[in-house]
């Protein structure tokens, strides 16, 4: 495991900091999307853009990256030798973005390129996280799901977790030296997908 993606089935879902973790655990940089697609006043970079600031950042030796964007197409998944797949249920992912935007917005904590969140744009706009993650969260896991079905990436180790406990007991098989796991998609709370 060299090159991992992170992704998750939700905003919310925890990709940041397991990523970063994980990084750490490897010894591997962590890239963050978010940080690469959103300039000041949240305004997205178009796709080829975002594209050509994601690409140098992937043809290091190692690294571990988190984030869903579709406008990178498969780049991320080409060049991937791990997807790490954080599934947890759709509360806990709700459960989370409310907390962390209250604490964000309780600091005035400055996100990527200076932005910062507020209550009217974290909850009772259309561009809302929270509103998001209610339409797009089944629909995303039938996409990881078709996406990373056996076979498709013959190259790629998918680990899929469906909970926070079997993430952070994989993580620390890292730690004692037994290893990962390893499978087409595999689901370690129920077996293969």
């Amino acid at each position: 495991m060299r090159r991992i993606s992170v992704i998750g089935s939700s905003p919310g879902a925890g990709k940041t900091s397991f990523g970063r973790r994980l990084a750490a655990q490897l010894g591997l940089r962590f890239i963050e999307l978010d940080a690469l697609h959103w300039g000041p006043a949240w305004t997205p970079l178009d796709a080829d853009t975002f594209r050509g600031r994601v690409e140098p950042e992937l043809g290091t030796d190692g690294w571990v990256i988190d984030g869903n964007y579709g406008k990178l197409g498969e780049l991320i998944y080409e060049r991937a030798d791990t997807v790490v797949w954080l599934d947890v249920p759709l509360r806990v992912a709700l459960w989370r973005i409310v907390r962390r935007t209250l604490r964000r917005i309780r600091l005035g904590e400055a996100l990527w390129s200076g932005n910062r969140e507020t209550v009217r744009n974290a909850f009772f706009s259309r561009d809302s996280l929270v509103l998001y993650a209610l339409r797009t969260y089944r629909r995303r896991r039938r996409r990881w799901e078709a996406k990373f079905a056996p076979g498709r990436y013959p190259h790629l180790n998918v680990l899929r977790f469906r909970s926070n406990a079997d993430a952070e007991q994989w993580l620390a098989t890292l730690s004692t030296g037994r290893g990962p796991e390893t499978g087409p998609l595999l689901d370690p709370s129920g077996g293969q997908s």
